[in-house]
């Protein structure tokens, strides 16, 4: 198998890495996870991660709270997802870096674009946590940001569904799924396959998306090598 694209950025999202307990960390799905990854890096591709929170912590939980400190946990959350995926990659050959839009140089680099670059040039997987570094901003639309800056090929979006539908599968069995759809057809219906914010900012710098199961056996190795899988959203006329 040979990749299609050449630099890629994944989102995972964190509730996929909490595994059927729905909270924390499953080892098991890292490993998984992990294993398709050092496949996809043995290839040549160059690789960006943006990992959610959203099995430690969401900022819509905080009901009661001042939304820009509950997004801020948020962002915190994202910290310990990607410090344990950087651990795993490393113990499995793969020389990973973190780094945050929050500055906490203890732990992790900060978020310097050109240093990302630097590091896929020496072969390095690159972590980017923290979302934007700012309240009221996804990690959905923090990806998009991030796969815009470093020119990635494709945002590989990894779910714990197997794509986009018309409406919730998991309440509508007669819900349809998309192999493609365009980013003006997500936008006009309300389909909620991603941030609007996120969407926008794709499709106006032409960056396709393709959204996918993790459950699904060697997910990540067919997104990247360009096999039928989940649905692919870009500017396209259908």
């Amino acid at each position: 198998m040979s990749p299609k694209y050449k630099r890629v950025l994944i989102k995972l999202s964190g509730e996929a890495l909490a595994g059927p307990q729905g909270h924390g960390l499953d080892e098991s799905v890292i490993s998984g996870v992990v294993e398709q990854i050092k496949r996809v890096h043995d290839m040549g591709v160059e690789i960006a991660l943006v990992i959610g929170g959203g099995n430690f912590w969401r900022g819509r939980q905080g009901k009661q709270m001042d939304r820009a400190t509950a997004d801020h946990m948020g962002m915190l959350a994202t910290v310990m997802n990607s410090l344990a995926m950087m651990d795993a990659l490393e113990q499995r050959g793969m020389p990973t870096r973190v780094q945050t839009a929050l500055i906490m140089t203890s732990v992790a680099e900060p978020y310097i674009l050109r240093k990302a670059l630097h590091h896929f040039e020496k072969g390095r997987i690159v972590i980017m946590a923290c979302g934007t570094g700012n309240p009221y901003c996804s990690t959905d639309t923090a990806a998009a940001q991030r796969a815009c800056e470093i020119q990635a090929n494709v945002l590989l979006m990894a779910k714990n569904i197997d794509g986009i539908y018309d409406c919730d599968p998991h309440t509508n069995k007669a819900a349809k799924k998309y192999d493609h759809i365009n980013y003006i057809d997500v936008i006009k219906n309300g389909i909620k396959a991603m941030d609007y914010t996120a969407a926008t900012m794709c499709m106006e710098n032409d960056i396709p998306v393709l959204a996918f199961g993790l459950d699904e056996k060697d997910c990540l190795i067919k997104a990247v090598c360009g096999e039928k899988i989940g649905t692919i959203i870009d500017n396209k006329k259908i």
